[in-house]
């Protein structure tokens, strides 16, 4: 799992990492019972601080995706590709919402968007071919 926080990002680091580990799980990546990194490999590979692993780690946990093991470490549970999964499909079809009603504000014509959207579809189409 390769981790870059963005510290330009209006997002806060711990989210970040949250969205990363959820696309790792969801993306299958990440399986159940997967050890996830320490928290200061975390931290050293995404270039923050640990205590904001640690918040990351605790917010993946309260959404059921992981568990933290006394001593051993922090692990995807059985349940974690499905929160992921609908945790990612929920924000994603969001932000595509937000996304179409910013272009038609815009002014953009919902042909032009609705052929955005099938080229997108059909570039998904040849990935999953590959």
């Amino acid at each position: 799992m390769n981790v870059r926080v963005d510290p330009n990002s209006l997002v806060p680091p711990s989210q970040q990492l949250v969205a990363a580990v959820l696309d790792a799980i969801a993306s299958g990546e990440l399986h159940p019972g997967d050890k996830l990194p320490s928290v200061r490999g975390l931290a050293g590979q995404a270039l923050v601080n640990p205590n904001t692993v640690t918040k990351a780690y605790r917010d993946l946990e309260h959404l059921g995706a992981t568990e933290g093991r006394n001593g051993s470490g922090v692990y995807v549970t059985a349940a974690g590709p499905d929160v992921a999964r609908a945790i990612r499909l929920a924000e994603t079809l969001d932000a595509f919402r937000s996304a179409a009603a910013f272009a038609l504000r815009a002014g953009h014509d919902d042909e032009v968007l609705r052929g955005v959207l099938a080229q997108a579809g059909e570039t998904k189409g040849e990935r999953s071919k590959a």
